[in-house]
């Protein structure tokens, strides 16, 4: 599912308009109705049902004038609570404002503070006051209004992305309207899915409003792996499929007190399908890792009472690599100066794909550019907002308030696939190409979960998949695994551990949607 910012959507509409003829009465037209068939499922069994539409004088208060017609026409008493004189609406929704029995608009320019009592007798409550354009602060009679929607205690529909919500961000503007529905038009925008605008949505449909096929197809937008994107990218094993076909992983990991982070990283490339995992690990712990690890071999470096990885290692870790197929760097091997000397070593001379996490992205802190050498080879980076801020030299706070153009400008500039993690993890390309992980939970907010992450996404590759199609799954199966894991454990206490052996399952899932899209496409 693609997804845009509101600009681009504006930009759409301009152009199925100018280019393709559609009148802008009949995208509003079919924006109200996506709306109202939403609002009479849910909501029109009953008698004395009363949707009360709080309205904007823009598009989106266009939109709710729509609804307000085509539910009264289902037989709902529909007011409108127009915040703003009749005169000042204009356009295609001064249009929709005529169609309208005077009896039915109140208008209350000077906000809603008199209108409590409709707003908590309502049946539901349509939010139509902003819609996609706004990306300033709410204030004045609009802000009041969103506190009153807030505090009807009614269920809330909200008409193409709760008012107050950044479309392009997700951000709240000072205050935001929380939804119980909301009922977007042609393609979700980024709003509807970046966090905290995620969560203000509530359950989030797409209405077809007769956008052009081609205008969608050519707008700007990013990707939103849900389970559907995850299972057409997923390929199921093969029935002549053997150990050799499924790849084999390298990893080099762990160092003294951290032999968890090597082991989990190697368990869930073995979860996610690799068909051999080798643990490259400090000789001193090997014995450790044998313990923690049954199906995945170890090859032991460095001096015999070597706790971490030294620079002297790095001909015996070129030689492991170069009869593997990817390799996996970082997880629990600490910052030693020769550790941090062994990473630069390898990113300059490893030929083999390439994950980087934890402390080898911090290594990789340090020189930002030796990434640059590799731009011939794959490399795929996985950072938490704190190692971005590291690598970008710049603070967690301005990261997190650019989550996308942070990781695009990264892996633009430096030729690599980027999975910045967090809620709604962000998956950049070289190319620009972004895409938005639908899938995880609050649960996974646990040490360990980087290093499984690192396992997944290397299993991928080691099996041949497209790098940022690799990225993607891993991304996904990752949170995926630990959405099986809610039901039974909620989301405190959940471990990295818990979540690799979901793997198998969240797996299991996708080959399933795979069979039953493919079956239904065959009309089977």
């Amino acid at each position: 599912m693609k997804v845009v910012s509101g600009q681009v959507m504006q930009l759409m509409d301009r152009r199925a308009i100018g280019e393709f003829g559609v009148p802008g009465l009949e995208l509003m037209e079919h924006a109200g109705r996506g709306c109202a068939d939403v609002i009479e499922e849910a909501f029109g069994e009953g008698e004395a049902r009363r949707a009360v539409i709080v309205a904007g004088k823009g598009n989106n208060g266009g939109d709710g004038f729509v609804i307000a017609r085509l539910l009264a026409e289902c037989g709902w008493e529909a007011p409108v609570l127009l915040l703003a004189a009749p005169e000042a609406v204009t356009g295609d929704a001064a249009a929709n404002l005529a169609r309208l029995p005077a009896s039915t608009v109140k208008s209350v320019p000077w906000g809603i503070a008199g209108e409590q009592e409709l707003l908590k007798n309502a049946t539901v409550i349509v939010d139509a006051l902003l819609g996609t354009g706004m990306n300033s602060e709410v204030t004045g009679v609009y802000g009041e209004a969103i506190d009153f929607i807030n505090a009807a205690g009614v269920p809330v529909i909200s008409v193409d992305i709760p008012s107050g919500v950044d479309a392009a961000s997700g951000k709240v503007l000072g205050r935001a309207v929380r939804a119980d529905i909301t009922v977007t038009f042609a393609l979700a925008k980024l709003g509807n899915v970046l966090y905290p605008g995620a969560e203000l949505c509530g359950r989030l449909v797409v209405a077809d409003i007769g956008m052009p096929d081609v205008v969608v197809a050519e707008s700007e937008g990013a990707e939103y792996v849900d389970a559907a994107c995850a299972a057409a990218l997923f390929r199921p094993r093969s029935a002549t499929a053997h150990k050799g076909s499924g790849g084999h992983c390298l990893i080099v990991a762990g160092s003294t007190g951290k032999t968890g982070a090597a082991a989990m990283a190697a368990n869930s490339a073995q979860r996610t399908g690799a068909g051999l995992v080798t643990l490259a690990v400090p000789a001193a712990l090997n014995p450790v890792l044998e313990q923690k690890t049954t199906e995945a071999m170890t090859i032991p470096v460095g001096p015999e009472r070597a706790g971490h990885l030294r620079a002297g290692s790095l001909a015996e870790i070129l030689a492991a690599a170069a009869v593997r197929d990817v390799v996996a760097l970082g997880p629990g091997i600490g910052t030693a100066p020769s550790t941090l000397y062994l990473v630069h070593s390898l990113l300059a001379a490893l030929d083999t794909p390439l994950v980087l996490d934890a402390d080898g992205l911090n290594a990789v802190a340090l020189k930002t550019e030796l990434l640059l050498a590799r731009t011939d080879r794959i490399t795929v980076l996985t950072p938490h907002p704190g190692e971005m801020a590291r690598l970008v030299g710049c603070s967690v706070p301005e990261v997190e308030a650019d989550r996308i153009g942070c990781a695009r400008a990264f892996a633009t500039k430096y030729r690599v696939y980027l999975i910045l993690k967090g809620a709604r993890s962000i998956i950049a390309a070289p190319d620009g190409r972004i895409a938005i992980n639908g899938s995880g939970n609050p649960g996974m907010a646990t040490g360990g979960m980087g290093d499984v992450l690192t396992g997944v996404v290397a299993a991928f590759l080691g099996q041949g998949y497209e790098p940022f199609a690799a990225c993607q799954l891993g991304a996904f199966v990752h949170g995926h695994a630990a959405d099986f894991l809610v039901e039974g454990l909620g989301t405190q206490g959940m471990s990295a551990t818990d979540v690799q052996e979901m793997l198998p399952v969240a797996l299991a899932s996708l080959a399933a949607s795979r069979t039953t899209a493919t079956n239904h496409q065959q009309g089977e």
